[in-house]
């Protein structure tokens, strides 16, 4: 499980969200910032060294998409809690997460893995440095806006398109 260089680096993006928001909430914007991009980039270092180095494991598979959500979910509630975000973005966001995870679980199921599609790389690509912007700019409501309807907009889009794709593996359910 922890073996792989790849896995630590997982991991240690999870151990960066209590840094990230103990950061925040003390208004220490710069350096909470420089975590959570940090974080962020931690998700491109791991998926680089699993996939060149040959450290693709199950922990990770299941992990690396969870640190992701942890992490971005994290500062969201952090945003709603300051009142730069509304709370219902953040319910569709996690409505659009639940859904996406049901419809892998339904397909694992039939013994069929649902890869990450582009848009939903792209969406979790605009939400991280959305959220920076947010930490930046956050005092000016329409950058507050303007993040958040880039991250419904990428966020409703990808989840439509995670379902349309794959649509068939409810196909003869119960």
């Amino acid at each position: 499980m922890l073996k792989t260089t790849a896995n630590k680096i997982t991991l240690l993006r999870i151990a960066m969200i209590p840094i990230f928001l103990v950061l925040a909430y003390l208004e220490l914007r710069w350096v909470a910032l420089a975590v959570f991009i940090i974080a962020s980039l931690t998700d491109l270092l791991d998926g680089y060294i699993a996939r060149h180095c040959h450290q693709i494991t199950n922990f990770g598979k299941f992990m690396d998409p969870l640190a992701d959500k942890m992490l971005v979910l994290s500062a969201m509630c952090f945003f709603v809690e300051k009142g730069q975000m509304p709370g219902w973005a953040l319910a569709i966001v996690l409505l659009r997460e639940f859904a996406v995870s049901g419809l892998r679980l339904v397909a694992a199921e039939k013994n069929r893995v649902i890869a990450a599609a582009w848009s939903g790389k792209f969406k979790t690509t605009c939400t991280m440095v959305g959220l920076c912007f947010m930490l930046v700019f956050g005092k000016y409501a329409w950058m507050n806006i303007f993040v958040t309807a880039v991250i419904l907009i990428t966020t409703v889009y990808s989840g439509i398109e995670y379902f349309t794709k794959n649509m068939d593996v409810f196909k003869d359910a119960d």
